[in-house]
């Protein structure tokens, strides 16, 4: 059996020693491994570890009717199992699934404030709005404990973590990060295995159950099914969560994502969704997918200048789905096969390693800004702010010209910038060009 390890447990510990009068709520989209790792965090780290899943166990919000207060609520947990030990300083409550509770939510600011027992929440599609009055009242905490929670995201596995779960160890990879830092070419025969270890992993992706599929059954046999599973349970969200009304423009926006990655223009376009399509009808569609964390926008600007958030262009962006590897799984398992075997040409390759790339900088917690000039045309996949200036980010399917980035480069607030390609390493001139695997290991400072 596969242990899948998560870098998220560092957050956790990180938490556990910082924290003060502070729950820690994590976010993120449904089966990345949220309930996993706080209940190995939970029992490893503490000497009683209570845990509460309102889905699995919908009685439980009753603990949460009434008082709030720090002590009615111990007294109320204890009187709902007497096995469960509140051991001052050395307890972890874990509240899992806490969107069904809305009670528990606003209950944080009384444990925090309490601070006799460490409490963990845990949920997803936190940060979408309820329409239907039914699932406000269900849903959404009449006060949300600002100042008394501590929000991370939590996203599914990353590259190195995928790497970890297929053997490499961190010193291999702390070899391939001294060739990124020195700018060096890597080893022919070193370059190309990682390269075959990323087109896995954009096949697979880093979806918890299909990473243990994949590397317990040893091939990609079960990778396909079980992304469907997933995916299909996404859909079967939105159908629940969503206002009535919204549920086929959400899903519609949702099914279009790949649709519009094919493109050679990949901007988001509410005529692709359906014919006639409009952001008064879709706008609030897109912004469900994103609060759900099903996907990610990257913003528009046309000007390569700080603060990039002041330069954005109204109504242009991209949208990606949260994990690689499901974005392959809606295009099929032929698309597979042409991807890991190489043969893979035209515009859904270069839609794939744009994705992938989007991932990336988006686990790092950097905001998703591209540009495109307002003539259309230049356009650069991405751009970070990052050193007092603004580092261009070229994203390419194999190792094409770059004219867009280098007419970025002639910018001097851009200090440099990436070509990621199926390549190499090399530098020329304010130009770094890095295989598409050592993106794991671009920082958010310097």
């Amino acid at each position: 059996m596969v242990e899948l390890r998560r870098k998220f447990y560092d957050r956790l510990m990180q938490w556990k020693n910082t924290r003060h009068q502070e729950c820690l709520l994590v976010k993120g989209a449904r089966q990345i491994g949220k309930t996993f790792i706080i209940e190995k965090f939970g029992r490893e780290q503490y000497e009683s570890f209570i845990e509460f899943n309102f889905i699995l166990d919908p009685d439980a919000c009753s603990i949460f009717n009434g008082s709030l207060k720090a002590e009615d609520l111990c007294r109320k947990i204890s009187a709902y199992d007497a096995s469960r030990r509140l051991l001052p300083g050395r307890t972890l409550i874990f509240l899992d699934e806490i969107q069904e509770c809305a009670n528990a939510r606003t209950a944080l600011k009384s444990f925090a404030l309490d601070g006799r027992y460490d409490v963990v929440a845990s949920g997803s599609l936190l940060g979408i709005k309820y329409k239907n009055k039914k699932s406000r009242d269900r849903h959404e905490p009449k006060s949300i404990p600002v100042g008394y929670e501590r929000q991370v995201t939590m996203h599914s596995l990353d590259f190195e973590e995928f790497l970890w779960a297929r053997g490499v160890t961190e010193e291999a990879i702390e070899v391939l990060r001294g060739y990124c830092e020195r700018r060096e070419i890597v080893p022919d025969a070193v370059n190309r295995k990682y390269l075959d270890l990323l087109k896995e992993y954009m096949i697979v992706g880093g979806m918890p159950a299909v990473v243990k599929a994949y590397v317990e059954a040893g091939d990609f046999g079960p990778v396909q099914e079980e992304q469907e599973k997933i995916l299909a349970s996404y859909i079967d969200d939105i159908h629940k969560y969503a206002d009535t009304t919204d549920i086929p423009k959400i899903e519609a926006c949702y099914r279009a994502i790949p649709r519009l990655l094919a493109k050679e223009n990949r901007k988001f376009k509410y005529a692709e969704v359906e014919k006639g399509g409009s952001e008064r009808k879709y706008a609030s569609s897109v912004d469900w997918l994103c609060d759900a964390s099903f996907a990610s926008r990257a913003l528009n600007v046309t000007v390569t200048e700080v603060p990039l958030n002041a330069q954005v262009r109204d109504g242009w962006f991209k949208l990606y789905l949260s994990d690689i590897g499901l974005l392959s799984a809606l295009y099929g398992t032929e698309t597979k096969g042409f991807l890991y075997s190489g043969r893979l040409k035209g515009n859904a390759k270069g839609g794939l390693y744009e994705n992938l790339i989007a991932g990336v900088l988006d686990r790092k917690g950097i905001p998703l800004y591209y540009f495109k000039s307002e003539d259309g045309a230049r356009e650069v996949e991405f751009m970070i702010e990052r050193d007092g200036g603004i580092v261009p980010v070229e994203v390419k399917a194999s190792n094409g010209a770059t004219i867009s980035l280098n007419e970025a480069l002639e910018n001097p607030q851009v200090p440099y910038g990436y070509k990621f390609i199926d390549g190499n390493v090399g530098v020329s001139g304010k130009k770094i060009t890095l295989p598409h695997y050592m993106a794991m290991f671009i920082s958010v400072t310097s």
